[in-house]
């Protein structure tokens, strides 16, 4: 295995976890919400909540040799299926056909109170 890390994103600092591991040929994200590099939660709409996580995946998946037209499979969680729509709007902007396997599953809290989170696998191409 092989550990991802990239300044351009938060650092996982003192929690026992990597942005993303590289194992069998695929790149397994950490669940990311919509943190800036300083570790603060963006201030905004949903929708730049969202796109900042998904740019965000995008630098550690290029860190990695990856990208969004080699993802497998994504993972997203919410704490309100309201905003299912509006995560379908900015997540399409980032993948294509054949789209990546995926759930949007509702939970009751996420992590520092975030409203989204999502992880993705994907290929090393």
């Amino acid at each position: 295995m092989e550990k991802v890390l990239t300044d351009k994103v938060v650092q996982p600092g003192e929690s026992p976890h990597s942005q993303a591991i590289i194992a069998g040929g695929f790149i397994f994200t950490q669940g990311m919400i919509y943190l800036t590099p300083d570790a603060q939660l963006l201030e905004g709409t949903l929708e730049e909540k969202i796109t900042l996580i998904m740019e965000n995946l995008t630098s550690v998946l290029e860190e990695a040799g990856a990208s969004f037209k080699t993802v497998v499979k994504a993972t997203i969680f919410v704490t309100d299926m309201a905003s299912y729509a509006v995560v379908n709007q900015v997540y399409s902007k980032y993948v294509s056909d054949p789209f990546p396997a995926r759930e949007v599953v509702c939970v009751k809290q996420l992590p520092l109170g975030a409203e989204v989170e999502i992880s993705v696998i994907a290929h090393i191409a």
